[in-house]
Parts: C-alpha cells; structure tokens; sequence
C-alpha cells in the first residue's frame, strides 16, 4: 500500500510539473496579449494579487495552521521581491517588447542561471560539463539575440529584460530550497507571492491615471484571470512541490517544456517564425542547460 502511495505521489508530482510548465509556456503568449492593453507593471500586480490570494485560500483550507514568526517574514519577503516581483516585472516588460519565440528560448537559460548561483554559495560544486553549459548557454543567447536585430517584432531591450528575468527565476528556484526546509511548498508557494503583489501595485500606480479602462479588452481580462489562476496559483504552488519532493535539479528539467510550448505560443497566437539562426541559437542553449544541470 506504502508502495502504491509513493508511486501515485510521484504521478501526481509529475503530472503537475507538466501542467504547470504548460501553463507557463502559453503564459507568454497570454502576457504579450494583455500587454496590448494594460500597462505591464499593472498586468503583474493583477496576476500576483489574484493568484496569491487562491494560494492563500487554499493555503488555509490545507494547511490551517501555517503561519509565519516574525524571524521568517525577511526570507519570503526576499524571496517575493526579487524571485517573483523583479522576476515578473522584467519578464512582462520583455516580452511586450520581443517575440514570445524569442522569450521561450532566452529564458530557458534560467537554470543555468541557478546553476551559478548555487555554485557561488557552495551548494554544489562546478564540474567541467556545467561551465561548458554555461558558455554555451550564453552562445545561444547571442545567437538569438543577434538574429533578431532589426527583425520584425523583437527588441534588444525586450530580450535583455527577459534575460534579467531568466537570471531571477534561476535564483529564485535555489534560494527557495533552504526555505523548503521549514515549510511546507504551498506555504513557500504562498507568502512570497503575496508579498509581492504590493510593490508591483507601487510600480503600476504610476500608470493608472492614463489608463483607458474601456478600451481593455473581455479577452484582455480573461487572460488576466489566467495568469492568476494557472500561471500563477497552480504553476508556483506545483513547482515548489515538485522542488521539495524531487530536486531543484530535476524540477528545472520541465523548463524544456515550458520553452516548447512558449515558442509554439508565440507561432500560433502570433504568427511568428524561426529562422535557421534561432532554431541554431534554441538548439545551443538546450544543450547548454543540458550540460550545466547535468547530474556529475
């Protein structure tokens, strides 16, 4: 019976890495859409307020009696500003400004990203296989980045910010294991993302005076109401399950497909196209992230 449990724990695990990376992959397209018609510090704050209430709903139907001391507040606080605030924020910004394409393939490079940093804190030790992932990481962007310039609908600011983005997610998914150590992932899911939502609404207050709210769209809103839902609530609350249950290592293995189904996003919502040298430069830095998280 023991052994059936664990066998559906790990089905169930794996099921919700797979949606979660889905939902985030389509999130993309979603976000560039919404873009169109709300200022993009606005969109964020939206989607983090929404989705960290459903967690904090759910978070006191399961787990009634989580709650934070007042020692425990600073790293979730961190944790909420720079992995999901500063993260979400460059992302939304970015990929307003670039193709959905463009941003799947930059921002697969966030495990590397991690990879670094739990290397410059100690936590794992780099072998010669991950530095040439890193490098070659970092070729593909290049690659990516130069193909684009000047093209239709790309934005070298765009894919910088989404650079950015990637570089914060990466260190989020690291930072976020010690905080694993005491709390259960739907908390750590939870209060980071709670905490966020009012500096993203201090971003956007600028922006609301000049907003033409009749001109936002019913599919404007409802992919609002996605993001909050799927690519925020159940996204988050599935990836730091899956962190605490199989490893930060294993975890960011989904980013593949979350870059699959952002670039096919982007090819059917916006009729975008990859050239050789994006389809070179997408190819470099999957083998790069191959390489850089590859077990020693």
């Amino acid at each position: 019976m023991t052994e059936n449990k664990a066998r559906t724990a790990a089905r169930t695990t794996e099921l919700s890495l797979i949606l979660a990376a889905i939902f985030w992959g389509a999130n993309y397209a979603a976000t560039k859409y919404a873009a169109g018609f709300l200022p993009p510090t606005f969109l964020v704050a939206l989607r983090f307020a929404g989705g960290g209430l459903l967690l904090l709903l759910v978070l006191r139907l399961l787990e009634p009696g989580s709650r934070l001391t007042r020692g425990e507040l600073l790293p979730m606080i961190g944790l909420g500003c720079f992995g999901v605030a500063a993260a979400q924020t460059s992302f939304t910004f970015g990929v307003s400004m670039t193709t959905a394409s463009n941003t799947g393939l930059i921002f697969a490079t966030a495990p590397v990203w991690g990879m670094i940093l739990a290397s410059a804190l100690g936590l794992e030790r780099p072998t010669a296989g991950g530095m040439i992932g890193v490098a070659l990481s970092i070729l593909g962007v290049g690659i990516v980045v130069y193909d684009g310039l000047g093209a239709a609908g790309t934005s070298t600011l765009g894919d910088g910010l989404v650079l950015l983005a990637s570089v914060c997610v990466g260190a989020y998914t690291v930072l976020s294991i010690p905080v694993l150590d005491r709390h259960s992932p739907l908390a750590v899911a939870t209060y980071p993302t709670l905490f966020a939502s009012p500096v993203a609404l201090l971003l956007a207050a600028p922006f609301l005076p000049g907003l033409d709210w009749g001109g936002v769209t019913p599919g404007a809103w409802a992919t609002v109401g996605y993001s909050a839902a799927f690519a925020t609530a159940f996204a988050f609350a599935a990836w730091q399950r899956g962190i605490s249950r199989i490893g930060a290592n294993r975890v960011l293995v989904y980013q593949y497909l979350i870059t699959l189904t952002g670039v096919a996003s982007g090819i059917v919502f916006f009729g975008e196209s990859l050239g050789p040298e994006q389809l070179l430069g997408g190819a470099v830095i999957l083998l790069g992230v191959y390489l850089a998280r590859r077990p020693s």
